[in-house]
């Protein structure tokens, strides 16, 4: 079974119940060396899309799903994977137990760009549903966004 590591909406559990039922949480974790980014404003709704990109020294916040390939499918399909507006790479996260091998998905498009304010509160809910520090999700009710009519 394949590990899926979420950062942006899908860590919230609930969410993932919807979208990849047979796809139990398995822990929580840190992508050491990356950082929560956003872009592809073009290709949003609402702004900018979240994405990771590598930086030494950041880390991003991730819950860790075992998931199945009838699930799997169902999340690119949710993710725009067929579409390339994201693309999966693995990657090595930091868990209380060890490091452990995931994919997880990467905005395929240029950084660069604003979130909207409904999708960023959207993001820092599912991180605090998925237990992330109280900092982390405090940065990301802060960042800069714009509001639905700009």
């Amino acid at each position: 079974m394949a590990l899926y590591a979420a950062y942006a909406s899908n860590m919230d559990p609930d969410q993932m119940a919807r979208r990849a039922p047979h796809s139990p949480l398995r822990t929580t974790g840190w992508l050491q060396d990356w950082r929560l980014t956003f872009g592809g404003e073009n290709v949003g709704f609402e702004g900018a899309l979240a994405t990771v990109a590598e930086d030494s020294g950041e880390h991003v916040f991730v819950s860790l799903y075992d998931v199945p390939d009838l699930d799997e499918q169902a999340l690119d399909e949710w993710e725009g994977a067929a579409l390339g507006v994201y693309r999966k790479t693995r990657v090595r996260i930091a868990t209380l137990d060890g490091d452990v091998l995931a994919w997880l998905y990467v905005l395929d498009a240029y950084e660069g760009g604003l979130p909207s304010a409904r999708y960023l509160g959207i993001l820092a809910d599912a991180a605090e549903k998925a237990g992330a520090p109280d900092d982390y999700v405090k940065d990301l009710r802060t960042r800069p966004c714009r509001s639905l009519g700009d």
